[in-house]
């Protein structure tokens, strides 16, 4: 196998981002009260795991019972440039492994607008009937795009309201 430079650079820079992530946990278990810690915890992230948003990616942010991050985030789900199939196994599983009190969802849009589909509005749904089941709360999904004149880049499915979280 043949290594190129550039995705050898990539997966450096992905890696360093989740020792980065993982260390400032490790030192600060920061909370997170609001989606635009969310995002901004998550996008540089999501840009090194998916080589500058080429694709979309699911992540989740495990919480203790104060809404301190237990762990760094961990990306479950990689799809494609428009679609991530989401299992909630593949989700759940990471929030089994890290003793999770409760989740925050988010997931990227490669196009930079962070409208929901009706698809992002049913998984969610899926997912939080599931988190019951398990004794696990989800506290928001938070899809993240590209800042722009209209939008701060991101869409907090609780804060519009979208989807019944409770």
């Amino acid at each position: 196998m043949k290594r190129n430079p550039e995705t050898l650079a990539l997966a450096m820079d992905y890696a360093t981002a989740m020792e980065s992530c993982a260390a400032y946990v490790a030192v600060r278990n920061p909370s997170v009260r609001d989606p635009e810690t969310t995002y901004r915890l998550l996008r540089p992230i999501m840009d090194a795991a998916t080589s500058g948003n080429a694709q979309e990616s699911f992540f989740i942010i495990a919480l203790d019972t104060k809404n301190k991050i237990i762990d760094a985030p961990k990306e479950c789900l990689r799809g494609l440039l428009d679609s991530c199939p989401v299992s909630p196994r593949e989700i759940f599983r990471e929030a089994c492994r890290c003793a999770a009190a409760s989740l925050i969802l988010s997931h990227s849009h490669p196009s930079g607008d962070p409208t929901p589909s009706k698809e992002d509005l049913d998984i969610t749904r899926r997912l939080i009937e599931a988190a019951k089941i398990l004794g696990i709360r989800i506290v928001d999904h938070v899809i993240c795009g590209r800042p722009s004149p209209e939008t701060p880049g991101y869409v907090s499915l609780r804060e519009k309201n979208l989807v019944a979280f409770e």
